[in-house]
């Protein structure tokens, strides 16, 4: 369990339960209404038909929610905030922030006219703003959905000096592997489980014909994922929690082993959809959907990547289950790390709307929608798991809820925004420069070490 709480410090334990809980799970799977209405608590906790949480009238009154999510995810969400319209009556207007979440609230704000509603992707973005007095604590009806329907440890993600000011809509597990099955079946390989297999696996794709790995490396964030799978496993929690908190230099010794690691990937470019220079061009989206467009010839057999990477494969004729399949990231150490993510959704207007639009999403029947959907993971440990659109998304989601507050987040999510979650600085640019030129181990470091010192004021 999480013991304490603060600025970026998340957690002193093992991931070890969650890990078995994972493995286990993703092996077992092979590889509404209400019309503006005041609605009772009650009913069957998402399962049924009947609303479980009641919202107030809202007519003519208007919310813009935010968030960095396009494409498909952005088309789900939109699901969840027109349901929230029908059951208030209020007019709700969605606008995309782009990547730079901290920079595009901090420009509204300047100007007179942030969003009622914030999706903020870092934890440490979250108290910021927090300590920048621009979050509005949860209400009254807010914090109950909250109690009743997440455990203590996501509570305190989204709390900040220990007032709630967040609700962890939607979560991810970003220690997956996702695979074209046709083209492990083509090179006669199957799902690998620790990093020298993952490697051999890859050599082999290789020398099928098939380009082995899809690396992202347009959108920086996807590297920071690859670090921290790494860093996790092999360096364990202990230090995961020092450098997630800055009390470990990024010059340690633990973290050359790591870049060192990935650069046994990365160093090699026939390992590479594209070569070093083709991944670097690649945005995320696209590095899922080449691995599964072209039956059993893709432009890549493997992407690394959370499980919201359904929500793209669904943009292709692949069928989560059995053409696309899933394992957990390969054991780098003794064990398989578990990384997750999140979304939390932040008042930054004190209305009645955000109020109720944040106790909405604090809801099993704001999760339902989205689970139903496909490519969403809910923390909330009341939703009936039968609300998940697949089997693969409903085992991934089993094994979350199962694990617990037994993880650890997502490693950049918690620096400074200027430091883990801005476009072309930060983590971001210099694991896109790692990347580039992967022999530059010392190097990277020194300037990894250097952002993130004046990053977290050192």
């Amino acid at each position: 369990m999480r013991r304490r709480l603060d600025r970026t410090a998340l957690g002193t334990t093992t991931a070890v339960a969650a890990t078995a809980v994972l493995a286990l799970a993703l092996t077992a799977c092979g590889g509404s209404s209400g019309g503006g209405k005041d609605h009772a608590d009650g009913g069957s906790k998402g399962s049924g038909t009947a609303p479980t949480v009641r919202l107030p009238h809202l007519s003519g009154q208007k919310l813009q929610v935010t968030a960095v999510w396009t494409g498909p995810e952005r088309a789900n969400f939109v699901k969840v905030l027109d349901e929230f319209e029908k059951r208030t009556g209020a007019t709700v207007d969605f606008v995309p922030s782009g990547d730079d979440m901290a920079g595009f609230v901090g420009s509204k704000i300047a100007g007179g006219g942030p969003p009622d509603v914030a999706m903020l992707q870092q934890v440490g973005v979250l108290h910021e703003f927090a300590q920048k007095g621009w979050l509005k604590p949860l209400g009254a009806d807010a914090r109950a959905q909250l109690t009743k329907n997440y455990t203590k440890g996501w509570q305190d993600l989204g709390a900040h000096k220990g007032t709630p000011y967040g609700v962890y809509f939607k979560a991810s597990n970003k220690s997956l592997v996702w695979y074209n099955a046709q083209a492990f079946d083509n090179a006669g390989v199957k799902e690998p489980k620790t990093w020298r297999e993952f490697l051999t696996t890859a050599r082999t794709l290789a020398d099928s014909g098939a380009p082995p790995v899809s690396v992202g490396g347009a959108d920086g964030w996807t590297l920071t994922d690859w670090f921290e799978n790494i860093y996790l496993s092999q360096a364990g929690p202990q230090k995961y929690d020092q450098l997630a908190q800055h009390k470990l230099k990024w010059t340690d010794p633990s973290v050359t082993q790591a870049l060192t690691t990935l650069g046994g990937l990365f160093g090699h470019k026939d390992l590479l959809a594209g070569g070093n220079s083709g991944a670097l061009q690649t945005d995320f989206p696209t590095s899922v959907t080449q691995t599964f467009s072209g039956g059993g010839a893709p432009k890549a057999a493997m992407v690394s990547s959370a499980d919201f990477a359904a929500a793209n494969i669904s943009q292709t004729k692949a069928k989560v289950g059995t053409d696309a399949k899933v394992f957990p990231f390969p054991a780098v150490g003794a064990k398989s790390p578990v990384v997750t993510g999140g979304d939390v959704a932040v008042a930054l207007k004190d209305t009645r709307a955000s109020q109720a639009l944040l106790t909405f999403l604090a809801s099993t029947d704001a999760a339902k929608i989205w689970a139903q959907a496909g490519g969403f993971l809910s923390p909330n440990k009341a939703l009936d798991q039968a609300a998940y659109a697949d089997d693969v998304m409903r085992t991934i989601a089993r094994a979350l809820i199962a694990a617990g507050d037994d993880f650890r987040f997502d490693m950049s999510d918690q620096a400074p925004a200027s430091f883990g979650g801005k476009p072309g600085q930060g983590e971001w640019k210099d694991l896109q420069d790692f990347l580039k030129n992967p022999k530059d181990v010392a190097g990277i470091q020194s300037r990894l070490e250097k952002d993130a010192a004046r990053s977290f004021g050192h």
